[in-house]
């Protein structure tokens, strides 16, 4: 989910975003104060500066869904609230050895806690409702549902003929998949849906933890505070998670296997998508980005259809074409402000 955290841009969601602007006639980064008795964040130094953004993004689109599907096969052994336990656990343990997100708290306003604590239920409630609807429905269809929430916001953030068409072709893209199975599976698509609104949720906390004041800011200038302030939630997610899912996963505890298999789901669908968006958006238009999304859905296809032996039917194709369709032509806030720049210079 992380890659799409900074794709929508609406103009009440990002008045102040901290990340490196990928535009040309960007030279250089802002700096960013930092809070007495906060210790700065240590940039990430990882030797990939000259990998394309593409190849940062083709990494990202291919665990976002690589997770999931291996998530699919444990719930063979595990429960499911279990298994989503252990990927919301496995995420937090490597984000606490890596970044040690807990200095985040110190300096931090109540307010500014608040909205982490906010991220981190989401993000709990978010992994375990989407684990419960891809132990019902094919991975392709939740994939599918779950972008309904992104053109949604668009469409709010930005009223133009494109969105309102990239509305109805999202519409029409659900009611295609859900056609043909709502009635012999309610509860999955209830699932379903509930995570695609956690979803939504998930994108406006996070553009609200990325619109740090310099009053109580923990960003460093080189676009990885986001990656910190989601390790933060996850920790917290973790604690949240705790109660309702470590009896389900009670059983990995001796078995070896199935407890690394629930790290490398962590690490797959919370770890490395994060770090190869943040790779990828620092280098990329927010309106590449957001073009480059449309092939998710896709991807949630082969995925399950190579891991998970899911074969989509005719609908569920085209379905899942009306979603990237809509995912494709979606215009957001700050393209459209381009647009409308480069109206007026040429005139």
């Amino acid at each position: 989910m992380g890659l799409i955290l900074q794709a929508l841009g609406s103009s009440h969601l990002k008045r102040a975003i901290r990340f490196r602007s990928p535009c040309p006639e960007d030279n250089g980064m802002k700096s960013i104060s930092t809070p007495v008795g906060v210790q700065r964040p240590t940039p990430v130094q990882l030797p990939l500066g000259q990998a394309p953004p593409q190849a940062f993004f083709a990494v990202s689109a291919i665990f976002h869904y690589l997770g999931p599907a291996m998530a699919v096969l444990l719930f063979a052994h595990l429960n499911v609230l279990g298994v989503a336990w252990l990927r919301i656990a496995g995420a937090a343990v490597v984000f606490a050895v890596w970044r040690r997100p807990w200095r985040l708290m110190r300096g931090l306003t109540w307010d500014r806690l608040r909205i982490l604590i906010g991220l981190g239920v989401v993000l709990a409630a978010m992994s375990t409702t989407f684990y419960l609807a891809v132990s019902r429905l094919p991975l392709s269809t939740v994939g599918a549902i779950e972008f309904l929430g992104i053109i949604v916001l668009a469409a709010i953030g930005v009223r133009t003929r494109r969105n309102v068409l990239a509305l109805a072709l999202a519409l029409g893209g659900v009611f295609a998949l859900t056609d043909i199975r709502l009635v012999g599976e309610p509860l999955g698509f209830t699932f379903a849906f509930v995570n695609c609104v956690l979803f939504m949720l998930y994108v406006i906390l996070g553009h609200r933890i990325a619109n740090t004041g310099p009053a109580d800011t923990n960003a460093n200038a080189d676009g990885w505070s986001i990656v910190d302030q989601l390790g933060a939630a996850m920790l917290i997610a973790a604690v949240i998670a705790t109660p309702i899912g470590i009896g389900g996963a009670a059983t990995a505890f001796t078995h070896p296997g199935w407890l690394l298999a629930g790290l490398g789901i962590g690490i797959c669908s919370s770890v490395i998508p994060y770090v190869t968006d943040q790779l990828a958006m620092t280098r990329l238009r927010r309106s590449t980005f957001a073009l480059m999304l449309s092939i998710l859905p896709a991807t949630a296809t082969v995925m399950g259809l190579i891991v998970l032996a899911q074969h989509p039917t005719h609908q569920d194709l085209a379905g899942i074409a009306l979603v990237i369709g809509a995912v494709a032509i979606h215009q957001q806030q700050d393209q459209t402000h381009r647009d409308q720049t480069h109206q007026r210079e040429t005139a």
